[in-house]
């Protein structure tokens, strides 16, 4: 028999009578209203305000909640408004005292720290809804029991940007779910985490409204503004009752939160403790003062008629009523084929997280998440998953090599063994071949599709490069620009900000050669290996210094500056920001902050010209053809890329082909086909390098930047490009072929502030789908790094490093 209200309420007396306290107010005021609508037949919730506890209320109240599930009380609320008293270590055991009957945890400010929200997310909660307004979570991982919960509210968490692989493996019966004001940002991943909740219908990354043909100035306009949707739509916000004072009812799962909160949600992270001590692996961010910003602070790029709409305040409720029990897309009850088709045209928007402003994000995710049926409060119709669907295959592609399904690498190892080994005179082999007509590179590439299919989450490392057999070996380098070898794999050299040129193992990550600062070398932005004589290269500094090493006469254990037969000292090119060799290894070009370039002879140490006034604005960065020894192209800040042929007199340029914003950078596809051309703030193009047409606009989305220093190269051999720019966190992958975005590969800092910047990118010539990136931190004091990227190995438990932007390097220069 169930326990009555009147004995629990008994037993909590005498449990705070044999502890010496007097009974709680709040937790009487719960039981007595419990008990209220337990005589009216009415469902009896006992609704906990963790705001009044203190800690000598936690024995006792520990004590009544664990008998709960044998009592006559229907439902158990926990709820926190503002700033708690109650020690973090006691409110973890508070909600997991309760097990069937926790209906409701309303957790709005994490005053409790990052233990709490580890446990947490690491042992689950039986709660059907979790509301976490404004958690300190950074990289979301809840991989604990939540088996029962239907609705998660996410929203104003501002320190959250990504997910775990496996964030919601264990929501089988999620169908709601908030991240509205978040930091979330990458389309794949976030769909990919998504996808592994099988019973999700509404998804919202923002408070979307749509309207009909109405201005938002007036009164009566928001009336009409809601009843444009909602005439269709149930209301299935989740409201709660407080015990006291007045009876004071308030929206659990409302989208807004008004000015009175927000004030409040201020003082109370004046009071927080931002002292913890956070480790490196932690998911958790308490590193420093939560800042709640308006959708124009969080991303400046509004769409085109956004601006004048995005302060308009009506907004619909989200999630569905504790105890609702019917389906609301099930019976029919919502014409989703008569809704709206194109909701793009007409919606106001409130609390966007950024992901909503990349490029087709609606699109994106109604074409990734077949079963969702609301997105951003907005029905989803047939003709909006047509259109959906249409706009992803043209934009986007599921995986490389334009393949539509997923296959495993067991599965093709097997197609390929089968391919090899079939007799040729049997009919069922002719007909195998005949009907399997495929390039030498299909298994390969069918390979890298099934390896990439496997998962969103790529494997990412930092190389971790320290002085090992220098005089210092404890130092920690700061690269500026680096160069894969042209011919062993295992090889990478990179300039330092401090002058230095270091050879190293990507690898091993060990020191292979390490040449010193020479007298007032400055940060090296220029580095070429040489091909024929495979252990020498180029390097030159911003100062104008211009030098040949060989590194197999440049030992880690050397100490002074390198002279005489291993070194060649050319003359200088003052202001450099780039230097290339020939494909004869005869001849190399310098360029850098001037209208002119130098052209050097290698064997003999001369500067053989300057050609100037090559372009009307300083020239960043010249390039060499992969194959022909004369052929040359110039990017410059004046708009311009040119083709140059030493053979012929270089007063006019072979062509001319123009953008619209100044040219970071310029490269040769490795055949020579096409250029690809970076101008600043993700202008990239792909041209014929024959004469300069245009082959391709890659449609990546501006920031609006005049400093968005964009860089770009080319991957798996001419097949992909990847593009990054000095005031993003993101790299973007490209079909060369068709231009439509393969990945996009975020990259995460730790803590409050240290977001990733590219500075400068590269793609591994001997692996396919695998890259580098010089990252750097916005903190003068923090150091750059180069993260390798593998999007053919995939590692669940990646952890995090912090990457931004290095604020005395030169981040308009060089390559």
């Amino acid at each position: 028999m169930a326990t009555e209200i009147g004995t629990l309420e008994k037993r909590y007396f005498d449990a705070c009578k044999r502890r010496g306290i007097l009974p709680n107010k709040a937790i009487v005021a719960a039981l007595f209203k419990a008990k209220i609508k337990k005589a009216r037949c009415e469902i009896s919730s006992l609704v906990v305000s963790i705001d009044d506890l203190k800690d000598v209320d936690f024995n006792p109240l520990l004590d009544l909640l664990k008998e709960i599930d044998s009592s006559e009380i229907d439902a158990v609320d926990m709820v926190n408004r503002s700033s708690c008293v109650l020690s973090g270590e006691y409110v973890s055991p508070l909600l997991h005292a309760v097990n069937e009957k926790l209906r409701v945890v309303d957790i709005r400010d994490i005053s409790f720290g990052k233990d709490f929200l580890r446990d947490l997310a690491q042992r689950g909660l039986a709660c059907q809804v979790l509301n976490l307004k404004s958690s300190h979570f950074r990289k979301l991982g809840m991989v604990g029991n939540f088996s029962h919960m239907h609705t998660l509210n996410l929203d104003f968490s501002a320190s959250l940007s990504s997910f775990r692989e496996d964030c919601f493996s264990f929501m089988p019966n999620l169908r709601y779910l908030s991240l509205c004001e978040t930091r979330i940002t990458n389309l794949w991943t976030t769909s990919a985490a998504l996808a592994k909740l099988p019973s999700l219908v509404e998804l919202r990354f923002q408070n979307c409204l749509y309207y009909s043909d109405v201005g938002p100035s007036s009164p009566s306009s928001g009336k009409e503004v809601n009843q444009g949707i909602a005439s269709g739509h149930t209301d299935f916000g989740l409201h709660i009752e407080l015990p006291y004072p007045n009876d004071e009812v308030f929206p659990h799962l409302q989208s807004n939160i008004d000015d009175e909160d927000m004030n409040d949600y201020d003082m109370v992270q004046d009071v927080r403790n931002t002292n913890e001590d956070l480790s490196d692996d932690s998911e958790v961010d308490f590193s420093g003062r939560h800042e709640e910003f308006s959708s124009m602070e969080l991303m400046p790029c509004i769409p085109p008629g956004w601006d004048e709409l995005i302060d308009f305040r009506n907004e619909i409720s989200f999630g569905m009523s504790d105890m609702q029990d019917e389906d609301p897309f099930s019976h029919g009850s919502i014409d989703l084929s008569n809704m709206i088709s194109d909701a793009t045209k007409k919606y106001i928007s409130r609390h966007p997280s950024p992901i909503c402003y990349e490029k087709y994000y609606r699109d994106y995710m109604i074409a990734s998440l077949p079963d969702l049926k609301v997105l951003d409060n907005l029905p989803i119709g047939k003709v909006d998953r047509e259109r959906a669907n249409d706009i992803f295959t043209c934009h986007f592609e599921y995986l490389p090599y334009n393949r539509n399904e997923k296959e495993s690498v067991v599965s093709m190892l097997q197609k390929r063994e089968i391919r090899t080994n079939l007799p040729s005179p049997r009919a069922s082999a002719k007909k195998f071949f005949s009907s399997s007509k495929v390039s030498q590179y299909f298994y390969s590439r069918s390979l890298s599709a099934a390896k990439m299919g496997s998962s969103a989450w790529p494997t990412l490392h930092p190389l971790s490069i320290t002085g090992s057999g220098l005089r210092d070996e404890r130092r920690n380098f700061r690269p500026r620009q680096f160069e894969y070898h042209p011919s062993d794999s295992s090889l990478m050299v990179f300039g330092t900000l401090d002058g230095e040129v270091v050879v190293i193992n990507h690898e091993s990550e060990k020191i292979v050669s390490y040449i010193p600062t020479l007298g007032a070398m400055n940060s090296v932005l220029g580095l070429c290996w040489l091909k024929k004589y495979p252990s020498k290269l180029i390097a030159g500094s911003d100062n104008g210094s211009l030098r040949l090493y060989d590194i197999q006469h440049m030992p880690i254990t050397s100490r002074g500056p390198h002279h005489g037969s291993h070194s060649v000292t050319f003359d200088d090119f003052d202001q450099l920001t780039s230097v290339h060799v020939n494909s004869t290894d005869e001849l190399f070009l310098a360029s850098g902050y001037s209208k002119d370039v130098a052209l050097y002879d290698i064997s003999s140490g001369r500067r053989l010209q300057v050609f100037s006034d090559m372009h009307r604005e300083h020239i960043n960065v010249v390039k060499f053809s992969n194959h022909s020894p004369s052929l040359f192209a110039t990017s410059s800040f004046d708009q311009d890329v040119k083709m140059w042929d030493i053979r012929q007199k270089l007063n006019q340029p072979c062509y001319t082909a123009s953008s619209s914003r100044g040219n970071v950078m310029v490269c040769f596809s490795p055949d020579d086909h096409y250029l690809l051309v970076s101008a600043v703030d993700n202008e990239v193009k792909q041209l014929l390098a024959v004469d300069g047409r245009l082959h391709l606009d890659f449609d990546i989305a501006s920031t609006g930047s005049s400093q968005n220093y964009t860089r770009s190269y080319y991957m798996s051999g001419r097949d992909y490009i990847i593009s990054g720019s000095c005031d993003e966190h993101v790299v973007r992958i490209c079909c060369a072929n068709s231009g439509r975005r393969l990945r996009d590969i975020s990259l995460e800092g730790k803590g409050a502030g240290t977001s990733m910047f590219v500075q400068s990118l590269r793609g591994d010539p001997f692996r396919d789908f695998n890259m580098s990136i010089l990252a750097a931190y916005i903190r003068p004091s923090s150091n750059s790094e180069i993260v390798k990227v593998n999007l053919l190995a995939t590692n669940e438990h990646d952890k995090s490093h912090s990457y931004a932007r290095q604020s005395n390097s030169i981040l308009g220069m060089g390559g």
